[in-house]
C-alpha cells in the first residue's frame, strides 16, 4: 500500500522532527513551516507512519489510496 503525506500548516509548530527524520521528503518553507517536497516518495509505509506519529504538533497527515486519513 502506498501512503500519501501532507502537512497541516495550521498545526505545524516547526519542531523540525519530520525534516530531520526524512529531509528528502520534508523541508521548511520561507515561514519555517514544514512542507512536503516529494509527494511521490518511496518511503517504507511503517517509517512514514512513525514520522507522522512523532510529530509533536500532529501536523503530518497520512492518507491511504482512497484518500482517507490514517488514524495514528
Amino acid at each position: 500500500m502506498t501512503y500519501r503525506v501532507e502537512i497541516d500548516q495550521e498545526l505545524c509548530i516547526s519542531s523540525g522532527k519530520c525534516v530531520g527524520d526524512e529531509p528528502t521528503v520534508f523541508a521548511f518553507d520561507d515561514d519555517e513551516l514544514a512542507v512536503v517536497i516529494d509527494p511521490d516518495h518511496d518511503l517504507d509505509p511503517e517509517r512514514l507512519l512513525r514520522i507522522a506519529r512523532n510529530c509533536p504538533g500532529q501536523a503530518v497527515i497520512v492518507r491511504d489510496d482512497a484518500g482517507d486519513v490514517i488514524d495514528l
